[in-house]
């Protein structure tokens, strides 16, 4: 069966990118990549000093909806969600690249970690992406993909990522969970894991440069991937040619995900 896809393949579609702190961050890949195969954006900041770093990048990518999210600030979201309602009145891909656990609680270890700092990790690393499932699915009318952003972590230690482990691993097994409760929608879900790369939020991590260094030598491709890489990806799954994937936690790293 022909699959009818138009050139470039997301033309006319509409994304949401959520979690874009400047140009060297995981989100932005995403959005160059789907810009530059025909999707509109909205693109969101995450409060008033964050705002001067992203906006050249939501007027670079001709972004019409330009809008704050935190998502612990009650309203924030439903607010951004109305926006999208009566602007596009649909959405077909929406990434949540949000994560954030507070620094003693990231870099004392899992054991020292106090209910208080698990509990805000899960709820703005995790429960949050539930959240905009929740208001996306009824825009996804025609069927949309979905994507959250995981870590190797979230599956096997690695040394300081802490109580991110536990958090990731959760956000994985919610996106297999929407992933069953969207299917019949046609809304795909999926966790993507890139291997090391130097963002911000990265910067928090004890050791991350050893890490760093770790995956380039561990990889079989000899390199480390880049912000492109992973947007390239997304892009790909949001496309018909992705059409009967859904659910699956998709590792873009080099394969370092294979070493022991």
């Amino acid at each position: 069966m022909a699959i009818d896809i138009p050139r470039p393949p997301l033309k006319g579609k509409k994304a949401l990118v959520a979690g874009i702190a400047n140009e060297y961050s995981i989100a932005f890949g995403c959005a160059k990549a789907f810009r530059e195969l025909g999707a509109e954006l909205a693109i969101t900041y995450l409060n008033e000093k964050a705002r001067s770093h992203v906006e050249p990048l939501a007027q670079q990518l001709e972004a019409p909806i330009f809008m704050p999210l935190d998502v612990s600030q009650p309203g924030q979201m439903e607010a951004l969600f109305e926006t999208i309602t009566q602007q596009w009145g649909k959405l077909d891909i929406l990434v949540h690249s949000i994560a954030f656990a507070p620094k003693d609680d990231l870099q004392g270890g899992l054991l020292n970690c106090s209910a208080e700092g698990f509990a805000k990790a899960m709820d703005i690393s995790c429960h949050s992406f539930i959240r905009m499932a929740k208001l996306a699915a009824p825009l996804m009318s025609e069927g949309g993909t979905l994507f959250a952003m995981s870590y190797h972590g979230a599956t096997a230690v690695v040394p300081n990522y802490n109580v991110m482990g536990p958090v990731k691993a959760a956000l994985e097994s919610a996106c297999r969970y929407l992933a069953y409760e969207l299917g019949r929608d046609g809304i795909r879900v999926h966790a993507i894991s890139p291997g090391p790369l130097k963002t911000r939020a990265a910067s928090g991590l004890k050791d991350f440069d050893l890490l760093l260094n770790e995956a380039v030598e561990r990889a079989p491709i000899g390199e480390l991937v880049d912000i492109m890489d992973v947007g390239f990806t997304c892009a790909f799954l949001a496309t018909p040619y992705a059409r009967r994937l859904t659910g699956s936690t998709v590792y873009v790293d080099g394969g370092v995900n294979i070493m022991a």
